[in-house]
């Protein structure tokens, strides 16, 4: 009995888990310095930055762009897929990575569309920047919204998209809690061992290393999957089960 109810959980979660694509993104400003914006752009910023961020100046408030869609630009999405076999967890990690942000935004579209069966999108505060940063991006390259990102009009119960901070939440809408600090307080391998979000524009620009954002953002992935699954009472996937396309 004990065996035969452990195999329809296995189950259970093996469906679970099909459905779900963990999701993270990078981004950075438009432009390495508010210099080489149009003037147009410049203006638009520096009325935003004066209200933002008052303790500094144009200039040095303009490496904060890049969590904005409206001023900044998506160089990475980073998926992963977890799936059981010889009922162990793996996880496959995939990334879409380029200079050319449109690029990016439509091979993600395709792998959505691909989608045989209602999946949902799992990140960290996801709901508040990731979906609709890639939402707003994609318009703005002239791309149709893939039906998973177009909520608009939708019920509660029909967006498809996981929020691993809205879970650890519980409701409390006044607390928010990093990935960070959670993969700490759950013992799980951090994904900020080389460099962390204030870094990658830096990174992006000054170094040239998109290769070292995209392992970053890979390691986010994981690193949210591997909190849903503690999350959800189960145990992590070990390092020699994550693969990487």
């Amino acid at each position: 009995m004990e065996i035969l109810h452990l195999q329809q959980k296995t189950a259970m979660l093996a469906e679970k888990l099909k459905k779900i694509i963990f999701l993270d993104i990078e981004t950075v400003p438009q432009m390495a310095d508010y210099e080489l914006l149009s003037e147009e752009m410049q203006h638009l910023w520096s009325e935003k930055a004066a209200r933002l961020y008052q303790d500094k100046s144009v200039e040095e408030s303009y490496e904060k762009a890049g969590i904005y869609a409206e001023f900044g630009k998506i160089i990475c999405i980073s998926v992963g897929f977890i799936y059981l076999k010889n009922n162990e967890k793996h996880i496959r990690l995939k990334s879409f990575a380029s200079d050319n942000e449109k690029e990016i935004l439509a091979d993600f579209a395709k792998m959505l569309c691909r989608q045989k069966t209602d999946i949902y999108l799992c990140g960290h505060n996801i709901k508040e920047f990731d979906v609709p940063y890639i939402a707003r991006r994609m318009l703005i390259n002239g791309l149709q919204l893939p039906k998973l990102l177009n909520i608009s009009g939708k019920k509660p119960w029909e967006v498809h998209f996981i929020d691993t901070l809205d879970l650890w939440k519980f409701g409390d809408y006044k607390h928010y809690t990093s990935l960070k600090l959670l993969t700490v307080i759950f013992g799980i391998p951090s994904s900020k061992d080389d460099i962390d979000g204030s870094q990658v524009a830096r990174v992006y620009y000054g170094e040239k290393n998109l290769e070292r954002i995209v392992t970053y953002c890979q390691k986010d992935v994981l690193a949210t999957a591997q909190l849903f699954l503690k999350m959800e009472g189960e145990m992590l996937i070990n390092a020699d089960d994550v693969e990487y396309a």
